[in-house]
């Protein structure tokens, strides 16, 4: 185990060039769960990326937030990752707080750190990262039980979604590196 730190005042983010990283060298899997999620076009382009060459990407994202305008950044991304592969599932029925990542079924973390803009650039974080396949198992396991209590967004429902959503998604993410 090792606690990987991050502050503003970091020329570059550990935590997001942990993940980064790890999910570009991913073989099998790569599953995330964020309460925030606004990503930026390096993850997103790692994620479909993964997917696209056969890794199982899957996302644990919310369907609700205490602040809607992240919500809608990340969802714009939603439609080019699901036509790479990746599969999205919403979780239902409860605020999302958990934040975070088995890759493989080896490299874990848990931390206070979100996948967007305010996490990588403007907060104080911490994520403990864990190297192991006894522990990797234990946070599959639980990514299976908040997965099934999740909805899977679906690409041609998601494309079917009307203009006011579009617009929100749009808007927000053009504006999701001050969120």
């Amino acid at each position: 185990m090792r606690v990987v730190p991050s502050t503003p005042q970091d020329t570059e983010n550990r935590i997001y060039t942990l993940l980064l990283g790890s999910i570009r060298a991913a073989q099998r899997s790569v599953y995330l769960t964020m309460a925030y999620f606004a990503p930026g076009q390096d993850m997103v382009d790692a994620l479909s990326e993964a997917a696209q060459r056969g890794v199982d990407v899957q996302l644990i994202l919310p369907s609700q937030s205490d602040f809607g305008p992240v919500m809608q950044a990340g969802r714009s991304h939603y439609e080019r990752m699901l036509k790479a592969g990746v599969k999205i599932h919403e979780l239902q029925d409860a605020v999302l707080h958990a934040k975070t990542a088995v890759i493989d079924g080896v490299v874990s973390t848990v931390g206070s750190s979100n996948m967007d803009w305010r996490s990588f650039v403007h907060n104080n974080e911490v994520n403990a990262v864990v190297l192991g396949e006894d522990f990797g198992g234990a946070m599959t396991r639980m990514f299976e039980r908040d997965r099934a209590a999740s909805k899977t967004i679906e690409l041609q429902r998601w494309q079917d979604r009307g203009l006011w959503q579009r617009s929100k998604e749009y808007f927000s993410r053009m504006f999701e590196q001050w969120w």
